[in-house]
């Protein structure tokens, strides 16, 4: 059997097998493949086999990407760093910086055999006591990443807490400018609202960044149970409640506008309503959270900064898949909801 790419063009097989044979001491079992996933929207995702193995390589967009975005050596340090912590996460085979193999950094993972729960179709297959008891391994997974001391796991020098808020702000405030496709003066608007009104960072600690229900991978026999956390490209140390502000973004309810990425996944019956999803954390940490709003607009604002990214790729052609052609008309939603929000909380 040859080996084979079945995404032509995107992996130089040759070279990940060589970087491969480096990076397994005991080698590979035959021929390799490597074929892309459904899900990596924002960073390429691949299956790669040997015929007996099965890993998961991550590597940045294709085409121009901005600087400091897409950081796979931020992805496989952190997951490295927390394994064996009581926050799952898949094995790291290895990292390689050298761009000459594939075109860019990627890293390699085992792949973990669970499924994931992106839309109101997959969660409709859970029981309405299944997802209740998803929800708290959610909520508890969480709380366990935020209470973890990052020296304890090599992760003291991760980032700045103290002025991370600021930072982010202008962070995606640039990746606006540097990216947009059309003039939105609401991005402008929801900006200068959240600016105006930051919060003091009063809980430090590591930060996913990017933590939702399709982030999880979960056990095909009980999907309650999370194998592994995934996506911590933008992982840091920062203000905690970041994340929950990103859960409730996501986090959809009857009755009310859907986040176009989960778009229902969590309007079923069983899960929690938000506010019960901000109580559960609130009791687990032992802390009283008041003003969330903040957060979760500004969870708003970043999703949108990144579909207007991954939006701009699609038009330039640099895209991989065919799930694309949706993303850019969720950018104005998001929005929206974002600049309604703002000014419902009086920012």
């Amino acid at each position: 059997m040859a080996e084979s790419d079945s995404s032509a063009g995107t992996v130089n097989i040759p070279a990940l097998r060589t970087w491969m044979h480096e990076a397994r001491p005991d080698g590979l079992a035959g021929p390799l493949t490597a074929r892309l996933i459904a899900g990596g929207r924002s960073n390429p995702t691949y299956e790669v086999s040997d015929g007996t193995h099965h890993w998961i390589l991550r590597r940045p967009p294709y085409g121009e990407v901005l600087k400091s975005a897409h950081d796979m050596s931020r992805e496989a340090r952190v997951m490295g760093a927390l394994a064996g912590s009581a926050v799952p996460v898949p094995h790291v085979v290895g990292l390689c910086r050298d761009p000459a193999v594939l075109g860019a950094e990627f890293y390699v993972m085992d792949k973990l055999v669970g499924r994931t729960l992106r839309t109101a179709e997959d969660t409709r297959s859970l029981t309405p006591d299944q997802r209740g008891r998803l929800t708290d391994t959610m909520i508890r997974t969480l709380v366990a990443l935020h209470e973890i001391d990052p020296a304890d796991v090599g992760l003291e020098d991760w980032g700045r807490p103290q002025g991370y808020l600021e930072r982010q702000l202008n962070r995606w405030e640039r990746q606006w400018h540097a990216i947009k496709t059309s003039e939105r003066p609401r991005v402008d608007e929801v900006i200068g609202m959240l600016r105006r009104s930051m919060p003091e960072t009063t809980l430090p600690g590591i930060v996913h960044g990017d933590y939702k229900i399709d982030n999880l991978l979960v056990a095909h026999e009980d999907p309650t149970q999370i194998l592994g956390v995934l996506d911590w490209e933008m992982s840091t140390l920062g203000d905690t409640l970041a994340d929950l502000g990103m859960l409730i973004s996501f986090w959809d309810e009857v009755g009310t506008f859907h986040n176009p990425i989960t778009a229902g996944a969590t309007a079923l019956e069983g899960f929690p309503t938000a506010n019960e999803v901000v109580r559960k954390y609130a009791d687990l940490r032992n802390i009283s959270i008041h003003s969330l709003d903040w957060y979760i607009i500004f969870a708003d604002l970043k999703l949108a900064v990144i579909l207007e990214q991954i939006h701009a790729r699609h038009l330039a052609g640099t895209t991989v898949g065919d799930w694309y052609d949706d993303i850019g008309g969720m950018v104005a939603p998001i929005l929206d909801r974002a600049h309604d929000r703002a000014f419902r909380s009086g920012l």
